[in-house]
């Protein structure tokens, strides 16, 4: 069971601070919801937890190692991370660009192994993306590149998977798929900690969801118990009237 800890974290990016005293703890499979406002830090969380950056005090930990301690390959073995508007910097088959999830695995000079054709061929079954493996990248729709960037990130085998709003350009179809993938993944037991906009998929797919604003946690819990009608409208300004869903939110009066 990975266990994925924030002990007492400052976080100090720029000339203000964004967190201050955060402490929160993810573990064991699921797919946990990160949501809140513009600006609440969800992003940077997902950067610290990925240990692409560090806090300017307190620990990111992983299992009780703290990242900053672990070798580059053996953390981007553990801990998979989607940016958001992944793109491809040059012209590229999907093959290959979902190979580049094996990185991490590659002994310097050795060529993609049986177990690595193996999880490529994996990742494009799991995201449907299978019939389009030799096609090139920059012909793909946006819902395809979506599902491609997510087969190169399950490629990489980590037991856990970081994304950071992988729907933001999609319409509902594609949002609607992509988080089905990301359940199932979290199944066969994955972490995945994926930060949304759209609440309404939070409820519906997410075992866990924690809400950010301002830098701090304002609620966490299953989508009913962090999702409620007092969080919302503190937190979002909307107000969800009773017996509605997310999806029937309104702006207070």
């Amino acid at each position: 069971m990975s266990v994925l800890t924030l002990d007492q974290l400052r976080f100090q990016p720029g000339t203000a601070t964004l967190f201050d005293q955060l402490s929160l703890t993810i573990s064991g499979a699921g797919l946990v919801a990160l949501v809140g406002p513009n600006g609440a830090g969800k992003s940077s969380l997902l950067r610290l937890l990925a240990g692409l950056v560090g806090p300017n005090a307190g620990h990111v930990r992983l299992d009780g190692h703290s990242l900053s301690d672990m070798d580059e390959r053996e953390r981007a073995r553990a801990i998979a991370y989607l940016p958001p508007e992944g793109r491809a910097a040059w012209p590229i088959s999907v093959r290959r660009l979902v190979a580049l999830g094996r990185i991490p695995h590659l002994k310097p000079l050795r060529t993609l192994t049986p177990d690595d054709q193996s999880a490529i061929e994996a990742a494009l079954a799991r995201t449907g993306t299978a019939h389009l493996a030799e096609r090139g990248f920059d012909t793909l729709s946006s819902g395809e590149k979506a599902r491609v960037l997510l087969a190169r990130t399950l490629a990489v085998g980590a037991r856990i998977i970081l994304l950071d709003e992988p729907m933001a350009a999609l319409d509902v179809r594609h949002q609607l798929a992509v988080m089905e993938i990301l359940a199932a993944e979290a199944r066969t037991g994955a972490l995945v900690i994926v930060s949304l906009h759209a609440l309404d998929l939070a409820a519906r797919h997410a075992d866990r969801v924690v809400v950010l604003d301002n830098g701090q946690v304002v609620a966490d819990g299953p989508p009913d118990r962090a999702l409620v009608p007092a969080v919302l409208e503190q937190t979002f300004g909307v107000v969800a009237p009773e017996g509605l869903t997310v999806g029937g939110l309104r702006l207070p009066s």
